[in-house]
């Protein structure tokens, strides 16, 4: 049977994410058509009615940083990670991705992240990429950073862009100013956001690459956005500086060891809210698909993780059963990375916004997910699922 144009949400509490209260929400076209505390008045025949009973309805989840063609390779071949699922995202709740490449872009390209970014849209998430990867110069699809900003749909700027790490190619000053350069000025060219999405190690110079660049060129501040912040306490601590001089600074919600120098996301975001630092400039990320590799002495991997894509939920989830109140902590996970991405319709449950929509249960677990106005998950369970993890998997 074709499924029914609109879509009524009935007694939701709604966080948008500010707290709204007892409202109903009503999806047509992929948007959101009215949110109110009376049903609206619309042909029944047209509609199909979920009734939430009281339960938290949210903004869609965003991910800035997902390897969704898959992280690893640094030990090895067999140590490539497969590529992202629709299932394993929208099982977390999260509505909009960004595409990234990490260690490796010799066996993986710009090409085929963009591909799996157009990919992932077909099968009905938001998802946009960063160009480039750790190296320096970056490689790209186009030929230059600026370029593939501007002329391609899905780049919204370049990362992630290795600092401070054994596994980075070591950039000059001069050449992150040039790289921030083209992604401020191809954003102006193209209306995107121009980030430059950094990716920071656990080397001893920290922040300090950013600091300078901030101190001695006119890149402005927004600009930069580093990611990995909360893998030592110490470079959290320069963080927190950073985002008090304009920066937005991304935590990852990566497990962290008992007695392990290093914050978990939730912590971090804890920790964030009571710093003082400016509220909006603070996202989350999930490193989903990335490898965690542990290195020893010798550069060599001696362990490996592998990110997930569901962390974020877990991360929002333990906030929650902490004590946070939820629209205190959600902005991190919504309106924040839309404001920073420049992502419009994005973040926020308002009459215009795209139809991203997740219910929370009593246990602050992900129940229902909505993307663009279509339903992938009920109850707990993916419904929507990408061609080869459907029954061509299993065949």
């Amino acid at each position: 049977m074709a499924s029914l144009p609109l879509t009524l949400l009935r007694n939701a509490r709604v966080f948008a994410p500010e707290s709204r209260g007892p409202c109903h929400v009503l999806v047509g076209g992929g948007r959101i058509l009215a949110v109110q505390a009376e049903p609206p008045a619309i042909d029944p025949s047209l509609c199909e009615v979920v009734d939430l009973g009281g339960a938290r309805l949210i903004p869609g989840l965003i991910d800035a940083h997902v390897h969704v063609t898959g992280g690893g390779g640094e030990s090895g071949p067999a140590s490539r990670v497969p590529e992202v699922t629709l299932s394993e995202l929208t099982r977390g709740g999260v509505t909009s991705v960004v595409g990234v490449l990490g260690t490796d872009c010799t066996t993986r390209s710009v090409a085929g992240l963009v591909a799996a970014t157009l990919a992932l849209r077909e099968l009905g998430l938001s998802a946009w990429c960063w160009t480039g990867g750790y190296e320096v110069p970056p490689i790209t699809l186009t030929g230059s950073v600026r370029s593939d900003i501007v002329f391609v749909d899905p780049i919204i700027g370049a990362g992630e862009i290795a600092i401070s790490d054994h596994r980075s190619s070591q950039p000059t000053l001069d050449e992150l100013a040039r790289l921030a350069a083209d992604c401020h000025v191809a954003g102006l060219m193209s209306g995107k956001a121009g980030v430059l999405h950094l990716h920071l190690g656990d080397g001893p110079r920290g922040l300090e690459p950013v600091r300078r660049l901030l101190g001695e060129t006119e890149i402005p501040a927004r600009v930069l956005h580093p990611t990995h912040v909360n893998r030592k306490r110490a470079l959290f601590a320069e963080a927190l500086e950073l985002a008090r001089r304009g920066s937005c600074i991304d935590v990852t919600a990566f497990p962290v060891a008992e007695g392990e120098d290093a914050l978990s996301a939730a912590d971090a975001i804890a920790a964030y809210c009571e710093s003082g630092a400016p509220p909006a400039r603070l996202t989350v990320s999930s490193d989903g698909g990335g490898c965690l590799p542990t290195f020893d002495a010798d550069g060599r991997v001696a362990a490996m993780d592998v990110g997930s894509p569901g962390a974020l939920a877990e991360t929002l989830a333990a906030l929650l059963a902490s004590g946070q109140a939820l629209e205190r902590v959600l902005p991190v996970f919504t309106a924040n990375v839309a404001d920073a991405l420049r992502l419009a319709h994005k973040g926020r449950i308002i009459v215009g916004s795209d139809a991203d929509l997740v219910v929370l249960d009593d246990s602050h677990r992900i129940r229902e997910v909505m993307a663009r106005g279509r339903f992938m998950v009920r109850s707990g369970e993916p419904i929507a699922f990408g061609t080869f993890e459907g029954p061509l998997a299993s065949a």
